[in-house]
């Protein structure tokens, strides 16, 4: 990664912080608790700049607009609304998942190769 790349990194993150400091603050504080619940589940994605992030950003100034509740937008499970906008990404548990699988599917088969 470029100095270039993280200039604009961290300008692109700047930008997107403005942003959400614009929202309603009840917006602010559900956007931080889901920004935190993503970080610790980790979808792969959300390390790949701030489009997902972004996404939630966009939906909760509309929601704003109309003058809907932050709950109104999300439901009032914020970690099921946060589950349902990941259901297809693949985390950093499923990676791990499948490492761990393949360790063991390795594992067995030189444990049988040695018994033969």
């Amino acid at each position: 990664m470029s100095i270039q790349e993280i200039i604009e990194g961290k300008r692109e993150w700047r930008a997107h912080m403005a942003r959400v400091k614009a929202l309603p603050q009840d917006y602010q504080i559900v956007y931080k608790e889901i920004q935190k619940y993503l970080f610790k589940v980790g979808p792969v994605e959300i390390n790949e700049g701030t489009g997902l992030l972004s996404g939630i950003i966009d939906l909760f100034a509309e929601g704003a607009a109309m003058g809907k509740g932050v709950l109104e937008v999300t439901g009032s499970d914020v970690a099921a609304f946060c589950d349902d906008l990941i259901k297809d990404s693949k985390t950093y548990a499923d990676i791990y998942q499948e490492s761990v699988n393949q360790e063991v599917n390795k594992a067995m088969k030189n444990a049988i190769d040695k018994s033969k």
